[in-house]
């Protein structure tokens, strides 16, 4: 199962007044797994940045003036995230900027059920408590020390780790017969110990064996340790 571990940055709130996106960061999963595979991107919002969201984020006009703007980047986009699961936390943020600058340029929409919001989970979980990622970071003892400002592929990063504590604690199914890697028709050992190919002799005596046989013959016939001793 793959799944994309997913952030933005933004000029704002809303793309309806006029914001947009101007940087987007995805770690890609393979049953749980971090594969190693990223998808990041700054993107030239085609407009001034606020000094509330530059305050968040540190994206300033002098620094986006020469990236893509989300034209260009837009199908390379579709293409990393295909139709898998998109982990994001407050998924209706980012799936409404995502889907307002792919309905600009008349491309696929994300559906909404294509995403699953860690934020829902989180409050699920722990009703009452603080469901931000800097708190669920402190709850799991997850490091988000480097974490001065919002970006968009180190949050990922960090979620991804968040959102494997959410499911189940970052090893939910560890696909255990087989683990596959990123080229998926190799696959990785079983890491399973096997059992030993000559067992190990027992510790009892004789003399312990037989003064163990001769008590659960006074138990009865319908006593239990005799299935166990047949």
């Amino acid at each position: 199962m793959r799944e994309i571990v997913l952030d933005t940055e933004t000029t704002g709130f809303d793309p309806e007044q006029g914001d947009r996106i101007v940087e987007i960061g995805a770690v890609e999963l393979l049953n749980h797994m971090p594969t190693g595979e990223t998808y990041h991107v700054y993107i030239n919002p085609e407009r001034s940045m606020p000094n509330e969201a530059f305050e968040v984020h540190g994206l300033g006009d002098e620094f986006l003036a020469d990236k893509p703007v989300f034209k260009d980047i837009a199908q390379g986009f579709l293409d990393f995230v295909r139709d898998d699961k998109l982990v994001i936390h407050n998924a209706s943020f980012d799936m409404k900027f995502l889907n307002a600058e792919l309905g600009w340029l008349n491309l696929r929409q994300l559906p909404f059920d294509q995403a699953v919001d860690t934020l829902l989970i989180a409050r699920k979980r722990f009703p009452g408590s603080p469901a931000s990622l800097d708190a669920l970071c402190r709850r799991f003892g997850i490091d988000n020390s480097s974490r001065t400002l919002h970006g968009a592929l180190l949050d990922s990063e960090i979620l991804a780790e968040v959102y494997l504590e959410l499911i189940g604690g970052r090893q939910p199914d560890f696909a255990l017969s087989t683990r596959q890697t990123r080229d998926t028709s190799v696959e990785v050992e079983d890491w399973r110990p096997k059992p030993r190919p000559t067992p190990l002799p027992s510790r009892l005596t004789e003399e312990e064996a037989a003064a163990h046989s001769e008590f659960i013959g006074k138990m009865g016939d319908s006593a239990l340790w005799k299935t166990y001793q047949a």
